[in-house]
């Protein structure tokens, strides 16, 4: 019985190695291809092949056919790389010397013949070039003779992928335009897509075979050491990479983010103001990121509407008042015991209300006649006004005993601030009471020019004289200060000047050094290149520039002339403070400058001499990404800034 039970099992067994041995031998007379290939792959046609899977997926492969005279790192194929569902293979395979140096020999001696050929036509721009040539392969054989350089043999493919052919002809015809900005031909594998497919497959097979001659500087440009990919894992989606079609999130307090400050650089009509309202919605909505603009153009106001924001207009004809006096506590860390402590810094606002001072006394014609000892006379004066209000360092400096039982603090009410009227009265009398010869022409300039700020004296310019009508909100999503209705020259960069100064006491120093406590803020400065006329206005924006992240604040600078900001170094200061940059279309007589500042390549700046309305270059830290924004069509109805769509919404809206 054991016996018989042992001869099946022997059988058995034996039956298992023939059956093991047959699968072996089906499995060895198979190809690589049978065996990684998905269910199928359709050959049939002759200029794509159809991946036949679960969802059937369109291939077309390509081949480089010409290169640029001149090959730049990473321009030469970096579209290509980034397309988006896109493999590129290169093969290189370098070319022994001996060879090299036969194959050059040769060419010389073509283009001596062909110099001389068009010397004795009278063929001048011919000869020169040809002349240019030659002289180019001289200096490279001399290198390769030298060891300095080495001649390689590189072939180029790539395999293009869609779920449609339609789609797969849409992208084909993109590829090859995108891939010609930068002189570079590609053409498709026409008859032989499963042989350039199979080369693009990590077999180490190029079928190909169409190849192309690199030195070795020019090999170095071809590997694909860029990325575009830009943006956060939290944030808005602000826009599309043009190049990948991955959506780009931006998370404008990013942790990985130097800084929080971004700059917005482009020609008229290119989209800034559309970005920027995008953006301000969208955090807002999204992500409840509070924003406040100093609206120079009036462009801003149906934001606030629609975000149940707060508009001030600021104008000759308003009501609203705006105390550059105002000062408020702001939480520092004391240096002994590391405890936050609240005070008042009077010293650091008697500078900037002195800042703001010497602006309006220089007026619109930047009067040379304002020098050090003017700038004593209005800083003297303003101490004295703090210090006749008895503020101080202490913050209950700041209130006074009321009768009222509704005081602000246990009884206390916030004491009236001095005023630009107040400090014009004092350096009245100052003047009055000098005795000082070099000091009687510049208190003499100060009293005629000062004038017409004054409220008292109906001074054209004196809206901001008094005591402030408006208290910024905290919560409010948005807050619109427009200052669209004030003259252009002057007027509006100086209300610009001290509306960032009180919006640094009433809206920045509010928000807590305590970053878990610290709501999200951002300050928008429309059009800031007319402030950069005015030192002062320039010092005070590169300060609040470098303190606003300490704040948990974002200063936002929008801008159509950065001319401007190249011809004035100080203002420089504000861009390599911002660590997240956008620039849109350009005009070509700006080009230049943003290309020498931000050390952009000549691919992206030709891209953004030609590029459409709404598409620009994305810089935020190292990365860069080509970023397409386009608003949804409800977000259409308050970015919108044409004023003949403007009118034709305003139209519709009417009939409805």
């Amino acid at each position: 019985m054991f016996k018989k039970q042992k001869e099946l099992e022997n059988q058995r067994q034996l039956n298992n190695d023939y059956s093991n041995a047959d699968e072996y031998q089906v499995l060895k007379k198979k190809t690589i291809k049978e065996l990684i290939a998905p269910s199928g792959i359709d050959a049939s046609n002759i200029d794509h092949l159809e991946i036949i899977s679960n969802v059937t997926k369109y291939a077309r492969s390509f081949f480089v056919s010409t290169l640029p005279r001149m090959a730049t790192f990473p321009e030469l194929f970096r579209d290509m790389y980034l397309f988006g569902d896109i493999n590129t293979s290169i093969y290189i395979n370098p070319i022994a010397e001996s060879r090299s140096q036969n194959e050059l020999n040769r060419t010389i001696n073509e283009l001596e013949t062909e110099r001389i050929v068009a010397a004795d036509r009278g063929n001048i721009n011919r000869e020169s070039t040809l002349g240019q040539k030659r002289w180019e392969a001289e200096q490279l054989r001399d290198e390769i003779a030298a060891g300095y350089n080495k001649l390689f043999e590189a072939s180029v493919v790539s395999t293009l992928f869609a779920y449609s052919l339609e789609d797969l002809n849409r992208y084909t015809k993109l590829l090859a335009t995108e891939m010609s900005k930068s002189l570079v031909g590609v053409k498709s594998a026409w008859g032989m897509q499963e042989e350039a497919f199979q080369s693009n497959l990590p077999l180490m097979q190029d079928k190909v075979k169409k190849n192309h001659t690199f030195d070795r500087r020019s090999m170095g440009t071809v590997f694909p050491f860029t990325t575009s990919e830009v943006g956060h894992p939290t944030g808005i989606p602000l826009g599309f990479n043009k190049q990948t079609g991955v959506p780009i999130l931006f998370d404008n307090f990013h942790s990985s983010l130097a800084n929080y400050n971004m700059v917005i650089f482009a020609k008229s009509g290119a989209g800034k103001s559309v970005t920027m309202k995008t953006l301000i919605s969208r955090s807002a909505v999204l992500m409840g990121i509070e924003s406040l603009a100093l609206d120079a153009e009036g462009e801003y106001s149906i934001v606030a509407e629609s975000l149940g924001g707060i508009n001030v207009v600021i104008s000759p004809n308003s009501k609203t008042v705006i105390n550059l006096f105002d000062i408020e506590p702001e939480t520092i860390k004391d240096e002994i015991t590391g405890r936050n402590r609240t005070i008042i810094n009077v010293e650091s606002k008697v500078e900037d209300v002195t800042q703001a001072l010497l602006t309006m006394a220089r007026g619109s014609t930047r009067s040379k006649e304002v020098n050090e000892l003017t700038k004593q006379i209005i800083s003297e004066a303003v101490s004295e006004e703090y210090f006749a209000a008895h503020i101080t360092s202490d913050p209950r400096s700041l209130y006074q005993t009321s009768d009222v039982t509704t005081g602000d603090i246990l009884g206390k009410q916030k004491k009236q601030m001095p005023t630009i009227g107040s400090w014009y009265k004092r350096i009245l009398k100052k003047a009055q009471q000098n005795t000082n010869v070099d000091y009687q022409f510049h208190y003499s300039y100060l009293i005629k020019v000062m004038k017409q700020y004054i409220r008292e004296y109906n001074g054209q310019m004196a809206y901001f004289d008094g005591q402030s009508t408006f208290d910024l909100l905290d919560g409010a999503l948005f807050i619109n200060l427009d200052i669209s209705q004030l003259e252009e020259r002057f007027a509006r960069p100086l209300a610009q000047q001290i509306l960032l100064s009180w919006i640094w006491e009433k809206y920045v120093k509010k928000n807590s050094e305590d970053r878990t406590k610290a709501s999200k803020k951002r300050v928008l400065i429309d059009e800031a290149w007319m402030l950069l006329p005015y030192p002062e206005a320039v010092d005070f924006l590169n300060t609040m520039a470098r303190r606003a992240r300490k704040r948990n604040v974002s200063l936002a600078i929008i801008s159509q002339r950065f001319q401007d900001f190249y011809e004035k170094p100080e203002a420089q200061a504000v861009l390599t403070s911002s660590d997240t940059k956008l620039f849109l279309a350009q005009d070509k007589a700006e080009i230049e400058y943003l290309k020498e500042v931000f050390k952009l390549s000549s691919g992206e700046a030709n891209f953004l001499v030609t590029c459409f309305k709404g598409e620009g270059l994305l810089k935020v830290g190292s990365d860069t990404a080509i970023i397409q924004i386009k608003p949804t069509a409800k977000e259409f109805e308050f970015v919108e800034t044409n004023i003949n769509k403007l009118v034709q919404m305003d139209k519709k809206r009417n009939e409805y």
